[in-house]
């Protein structure tokens, strides 16, 4: 099946504690500016039966009329909740996360892939020490500060007797154990709210993926099997294609919902047309650290399914592994392996130079980009285009089956661990 009438797309989210209703505003937003870029028509309709979180779409688009059905497989919460560590708790991550990339030696193995990610992934630490650092020196200031206090002042403290008793050490001790720490924690605190610089969050982010050394922590798998359940629902209705897209770290948790999906013989021969669609991929992330054995093995797993898999990245994304063949880096590829397509958004090709110029500073929305409008595309049917993609009237592995692999894509196996 190639054609397109009816569709249901499935999206699994990356690290991000938003509510759905965020991606379902994003999609609207960004679907009518690019239909009036490329002359085609989009209109939003209500939640598809059965969706606690999704929207309808109509489309007209390379003139055919299609309905799609889009829905966000919802983890915030398990997000928010690995979100919830305090200062103490988020410094501790942090030591802990660098001593899982070091000690099993996937940092230095990252590096060899990207450097982009890799400073992305640094760079939370930087901040976070910097703000550690200009902690000290507040609490350092506070204690220089309380030395030269008047005794005016000392009266209106409660135990005015005791802090006098000395009147170099009391004072001492008094601002380096009460007021100095007092001061430290207020900033980090206010620093952790505001978190302006998003370091606070990407600490967060890596953190979790990293907590149980690759292996997936135990709620994140109890939600993964409620998402092949919702899949393996949707294959039974009647449509002409069921698009699983995966952002991001929802890349990864694409590829094992569907290989558990395709293990447990839940995909009907007569049914939909399954496909994948993973967008800015952080794969190696995970399947670098030493106990990803699970991930390993459903990457090699889905590359030699015969399931449209397409793997779309930018250069100029800088948080993601851009144009790394997920399964080949990781160091699974298996023989006669069918997939992933990996192909290149091309930011500097599919946006305008006054948009380019626009997103240069905007690190996460250039993360976002796949989701949003191209104001440059080539005019080609099989240029990336996320609504031709999920509102459009061919399936998957049709739009792209003429399309050439990136030739800028790396495929070398550069990861230690590959036991499966």
């Amino acid at each position: 099946m190639t054609q397109v009438h009816k569709r249901h797309v499935l999206y699994i989210p990356g690290f991000d504690p938003v509510p759905p209703r965020a991606y379902r505003e994003r999609y609207r937003r960004e679907a009518a500016l690019q239909a009036d870029i490329s002359g085609y028509r989009i209109e939003n309709g209500t939640a598809p039966k059965g969706a606690r979180f999704g929207w309808h779409v109509d489309a007209q688009i390379e003139g055919a009329e299609v309905s799609t059905d889009l829905e966000v497989l919802y983890w915030a919460d398990i997000v928010r909740k690995g979100m919830s560590a305090g200062v103490a708790g988020t410094y501790w991550q942090l030591l802990r996360t660098a001593w899982i990339y070091i000690s099993s030696g996937a940092l230095f193995r990252l590096m060899r892939l990207r450097k982009g990610p890799v400073i992305a992934a640094l760079y939370p630490v930087a901040v976070l020490l910097g703000q550690a650092l200009l902690a000290g020196g507040l609490w350092f200031a506070v204690f220089l500060g309380f030395m030269y206090v008047s005794e005016e002042v000392l009266a209106l403290i409660e135990g005015r007797a005791w802090l006098l008793q000395s009147d170099f050490g009391a004072r001492a001790w008094f601002a380096i154990l009460v007021l100095g720490p007092i001061t430290a924690w207020l900033f980090l605190r206010w620093c952790a709210r505001r978190d302006h610089l998003l370091a606070w969050y990407l600490m967060k982010d890596y953190a979790f993926s990293a907590q149980a050394w690759g292996a997936y922590p135990a709620e994140q798998e109890d939600r993964m099997r409620a998402f092949t359940d919702r899949i393996a629902e949707v294959l039974q209705s009647d449509v002409d294609e069921v698009l699983v897209v995966g952002h991001s770290s929802g890349a990864y948790i694409a590829v094992s919902v569907l290989a558990d999906l395709i293990r447990a013989g839940r995909v009907p021969e007569d049914g939909p047309e399954l496909s994948l669609l993973t967008l800015g991929h952080v794969v190696p992330m995970v399947s670098f650290l030493p106990k990803a054995t699970r991930l390993r093995a459903d990457l090699a797993f889905m590359a030699a399914q015969d399931v449209a898999w397409v793997d779309v990245t930018a250069p100029g994304d800088g948080c993601s592994f851009a144009l790394c063949d997920p399964v080949a880096v990781s160091g699974v590829a298996p023989v006669g392996k069918t997939g992933p397509l990996v192909l290149s958004a091309a930011y500097t090709q599919t946006l305008s130079a006054a948009r380019q110029k626009a997103l240069k500073w905007q690190l996460f929305e250039l993360h976002f980009q796949y989701l949003n409008a191209f104001d440059n595309l080539p005019d080609r049917s099989d240029a990336y285009d996320y609504f031709r993609v999920t509102a459009g009237p061919l399936t998957l592995g049709a739009r792209f089956a003429n399309r050439a692999p990136s030739a800028s894509r790396i495929e070398t196996p550069v990861n230690k661990f590959t036991d499966p």
